[in-house]
């Protein structure tokens, strides 16, 4: 029996890309003799992490697991896919980040335009018309490349996710309000959807720990049905059957909470944190109508799919959603500066400017980084890149291929209900009983339990809610990575097996 210690956290599976796990497994057992040792007990990572008490409060975490600094991942440095621990230990990175990572580590183009803009104009804001040359220059190729209901309108930047859809709802009932309609502020989102943390975006959201002891959902919300035709089926019910009834719900509670009352439907592509729910064929089309009918606009959440997550430049484009107005964040920098940006549809813009015609006074919204110009300069090296190197037909000709080969490749393992995934974005479900479908109870932890495992052996992936294990890596990621991260997937979730007794 080796100690941990003694195989380096799993150094060699790193240093000998052609043996990959499976095949070690297979020929000595050895690394299941590892694994199993490896995840039991607390990880330690290392004399580093020795510290004295955070003085952070750590978001979505469960606070009081952190009375032992030893036991939490110190980030040290990233290259490419790979990230380093404060022990030297090495990770792929197959979330890229929080979804958001999509060039990965490191990236010397991003890092030098930064510091060119830094050098030249380092802060600047837009209030009273200011302009920023950079932020100019970005707002007019969103809008280029945006979707049709969206050319000709105008962006407005903020950081995050959060702050686009809150600056979405704020313009809606800004633009209902001043052409004679204030009562058209209620918002139909979805349960399983999220939208973002702060009070409106978080009341948007449909997962209940973001609203628990919080005083949310606010009542301007309400919520339908998740399109997961895998969970939410009826016995015997078609596809195309699922879709009318998801459809005939959102028109009934349009009806019923009366179309004058109902501003717009939020959505997702697919539905990321709440567990990469991909919407069955004809959904979106379907919803559209209800929307045109009663005159309900629909906001397309692109934060987590814009950009090339699933194969094509908007997730709209890749199941058919036709927003009226959009949000995007996250990939806009790969993460290396924050921005935000909500792409707003010109009937609205003109309705805004009139009114400020009309009253002599400001669009009184705005937020002291708006438009801050490091943050566009990143932003428009990355959409130079993107083009440039092709990133997004990569993702849809080669890599989103073989990754979705491989992700559905593990829909035969015993713990897996079901595969689902497009592009480089995908998850497992995993059940107690795959005929039946049965969810294992909450308390067991499967997904937590196989992220663990998968933690130690050096790839990092999400639990997230209903026992889902998700996968989002950088869109560089090549396809020995894809390879080396669903074979560590697959020891992963053997070991979790064994002990969960499947």
């Amino acid at each position: 029996d080796l100690t941990r210690e003694q195989v380096g956290w799993f150094s060699p599976l790193a240093s000998i890309p052609k043996h990959r796990l499976g095949v070690m497994v297979q020929r000595s057992g050895m690394l299941s003799t590892l694994t199993r040792r490896a995840c039991i007990g607390r990880r330690n990572f290392g004399e580093a992490a020795q510290r004295a008490p955070s003085s952070v409060l750590y978001p979505m975490t469960n606070l009081s697991a952190l009375t032992s600094p030893s036991s939490q991942l110190v980030a040290t440095s990233a290259t490419g896919v790979r990230l380093k621990d404060s022990t030297g230990r090495e990770y792929i990175e197959a979330m890229a980040g929080l979804w958001c990572a999509g060039l990965g580590w490191g990236n010397e183009e991003l890092v030098d335009a930064a510091t060119k803009q830094l050098r030249q104009l380092s802060y600047y804001h837009n209030f009273a018309g200011r302009q920023v040359p950079v932020a100019e220059e970005l707002a007019a190729k969103l809008i280029a490349a945006a979707p049709a209901r969206l050319q000709g309108g105008r962006v407005f930047f903020g950081l995050s996710g959060s702050d686009a859809n809150d600056t979405q709802v704020k313009v809606l009932w800004h633009y209902n309000t001043v052409r004679g309609k204030p009562n058209k502020k209620k918002i139909i989102s979805r349960m399983r959807g999220y939208h973002g943390v702060t009070v409106a975006s978080a009341s948007l959201t449909g997962l209940p720990h973001l609203h628990n002891n919080m005083g949310l959902p606010l009542d301007f919300v309400r919520h339908v049905s998740c399109p997961s035709f895998y969970r939410n089926a009826l016995p015997g019910e078609t596809e195309r059957d699922f879709v009318r009834r998801l459809a005939a719900e959102l028109e009934k509670i349009i009806v019923d909470e009366g179309s004058d009352t109902v501003a717009a439907f939020i959505a997702e592509p697919l539905q990321g944190a709440g567990g990469v729910v991909l919407p069955p064929e004809g959904y979106f089309p379907a919803m559209r109508e209800v929307c045109d009918r009663h005159e309900v606009l629909m906001i397309g959440d692109e934060v987590i799919t814009g950009l090339g997550r699933t194969g094509q430049f908007w997730g709209c484009q890749t199941f058919e959603q036709d927003p009226d107005m959009l949000t995007a964040a996250k990939h806009l920098t790969s993460a290396y500066v924050p921005l935000s940006a909500a792409l707003v549809p010109p009937a609205i813009c003109d309705e805004l400017e009139a009114a400020t015609a009309r009253s002599a006074g400001v669009f009184g919204h705005g937020y002291t980084y708006t438009g801050h110009p490091v943050a566009c300069a990143v932003a428009l090296k990355v959409l130079e890149i993107l083009r440039r190197d092709r990133i997004v037909e990569q993702v849809h000709e080669r890599l989103g291929p073989r990754f979705q080969r491989r992700l559905h490749a593990l829909a035969a393992h015993p713990l897996v209900g079901e595969a689902r995934g497009v592009g480089l974005i995908g998850a497992l479900e995993l059940v107690s009983d795959k005929t039946a479908g049965t969810p294992f109870p909450a308390q067991r932890g499967a997904a937590a339990l196989t992220a663990a495992c998968a933690l130690d052996l050096g790839l990092i992936v999400r639990a997230l809610p209903h026992d889902t294990v998700a996968l989002c890596p950088p869109l560089i990621i090549s396809e020995d990575d894809i390879d080396e991260v669903f074979d560590r997937l697959a020891a992963a979730l053997d070991e979790a097996a064994r002990r969960l007794h499947v």
